[in-house]
């Protein structure tokens, strides 16, 4: 048993098991639950309401602005209040799942009731408005926050924190495969028009009965994580009095080149990966006509990556996080871009090897990036000698928070641009004209690509944080620690 690390004194009033396997599976299986509802919404939201509910895309699109708008912003409230908040005997971060692991499962399912078909227009719109705002503006966030900026109390150890980024990223992967690869096959159906011709469409009722599905999974594996992880590092409470006010923590955080360089790359990032995910269903059955080609594409582009399970790590270790951040991101944005090039609509197996490439490339910076922002923490601390892991984990999913923002009102607004029918109640699918498909394909590869890009060179020349950098933070952490235990005996 080991003594739990009070930021810079050990306690030796309490006892905890030594860091395992078990905290590895453990927070795998917080990503887990987090995404059999964010990956869900990521692919599946705007195609329900448009397809099946007849809501027009750009009303999709300005819900998605507005209300991700305002979620930056909850998730920095959010993470003040966790890191405000005083422990329990169940840890600082913990309770918060076991707490709101059934609301945010609940409010997920709700958006995906198909029996609002018949409702009026204005009936549909609130009920898509009212469903996406408690599961967004409330209960994710209030779960989310707190198990993102666990990662830096359950060890310490650099080694330890690129794991559990690497597990959490392997829970992500899984999750997705079991979204992109699963529930095409359950949801969309074939449907034969009147002139004889198959035409792949979503099924309302089979996206309810499936969303019900991930909401009682992800409760499962909330609960896992919850069981399966330890609290062991205690960041030092100081007194209301001896801590920064909020407005000037923000103030230091912008300061905070590490802190620019993440939230520019983060926003840039969701941008991209939103956008690609949005037009995922539309893509394949709108450009490829293909109820099947989604789940064989999204098989091939996140199967390999489970590789990176143990490759990962290393790479980390041994070139850096922000270097092999930088090549990847890079290598993902150019195959995009050929992609787009190569106008692949005849030749879907080309595109799907083509799209495993971009996918294995983003997958090794993603199964990282949690990583980056414990870096990013320990730098702040180094800079102002307090630790607010909550704030700076919150500032960082503010990022990403607008980074949906933009790719959510983009892509409902950008469907409107090219010129996409929505299905209206009660008709058959519309057969969109070319010109449209060539905007979705463009949506799906050149913009998200020339983003991408963007990505590596916010990494490459704002991010401060090499592989140097990281263990000069950490030795000097370790030394301030060490001269504070012996300052306190």
């Amino acid at each position: 048993m080991t003594t739990i690390a009070t930021g810079t004194v050990a306690s030796p009033a309490k006892t905890v098991r030594p860091f395992s396997i078990r905290d590895k599976l453990g927070y795998m299986f917080g990503d887990f639950g987090n995404d059999f509802s964010f990956i869900l919404q990521m692919m599946f939201f705007m195609l329900f309401y448009t397809n099946i509910m007849g809501i027009k895309p750009a009303h999709v699109g300005t819900l998605f602005l507005v209300v991700r708008l305002v979620d930056a912003f909850v998730d920095v409230a959010v993470g003040r209040l966790v890191d405000l908040s005083k422990p329990r005997k169940d840890g600082k971060f913990r309770p918060w799942i076991k707490i709101f692991a059934i609301p945010v499962a609940l409010s997920s399912a709700l958006m995906y009731m198909s029996f609002i078909s018949d409702w009026s227009y204005t009936g549909r719109l609130l009920w898509m408005t009212i469903s996406y705002v408690l599961w967004g503006s409330m209960f994710y966030s209030l779960i989310n926050i707190p198990y993102g900026s666990m990662a830096s109390v359950i060890s310490n150890k650099p080694e330890h924190r690129a794991a559990l980024s690497v597990f959490r990223s392997t829970g992500a992967t899984l999750a997705v495969l079991v979204i992109q690869v699963v529930l095409p096959l359950v949801v969309y159906v074939d449907r034969v028009e009147p002139n004889g011709a198959v035409k792949a469409v979503l099924s309302g009722s089979r996206m309810t009965w499936a969303a019900i599905a991930c909401a009682v999974l992800s409760v499962v594996f909330y609960l896992l994580c919850y069981v399966n992880v330890a609290e062991r590092v205690q960041p030092p409470v100081k007194a209301a009095s001896e801590r920064q006010s909020f407005g000037k923590m923000l103030g230091s955080l912008a300061k905070n080149r590490a802190m620019i360089g993440i939230v520019i790359a983060a926003l840039l990032l969701l941008v991209a990966n939103l956008l690609t995910s949005a037009m995922t269903g539309y893509l394949w059955l709108d450009y490829f006509n293909s109820k099947n080609l989604q789940s064989v594409a999204g098989f091939a582009g996140l199967a390999p990556t489970l590789l990176l399970l143990g490759i990962a790590p290393w790479l980390s270790t041994k070139f850096g996080k922000k270097e092999v951040g930088v090549a990847v991101t890079l290598l993902c944005g150019v195959t995009n871009i050929v992609m787009y090039f190569l106008n692949l609509q005849h030749n879907p197996t080309a595109f799907i090897v083509l799209f495993a490439v971009a996918q294995f490339a983003l997958a090794t910076f993603n199964y990282l990036i949690w990583a980056f922002i414990t870096d990013v923490i320990d730098y702040q601390e180094v800079r102002t000698t307090e630790r607010d892991d909550g704030t700076v984990y919150a500032i960082y999913s503010w990022a990403r928070k607008l980074g949906q923002a933009i790719a959510g009102g983009l892509g409902g607004w950008a469907l409107g641009w090219i010129g996409y029918q929505s299905v209206a109640k009660g008709q058959p699918p519309v057969e969109q004209a070319q010109s449209t498909l060539h905007g979705i394909y463009m949506l799906s590869t050149l913009v998200p690509g020339i983003v991408y890009i963007g990505v590596a060179l916010a990494l490459a020349f704002i991010y401060p944080l090499g592989k140097k950098a990281v263990a000069h933070n950490v030795a000097e952490l370790e030394k301030r620690h060490v001269l504070a235990a012996a300052a306190a005996v």
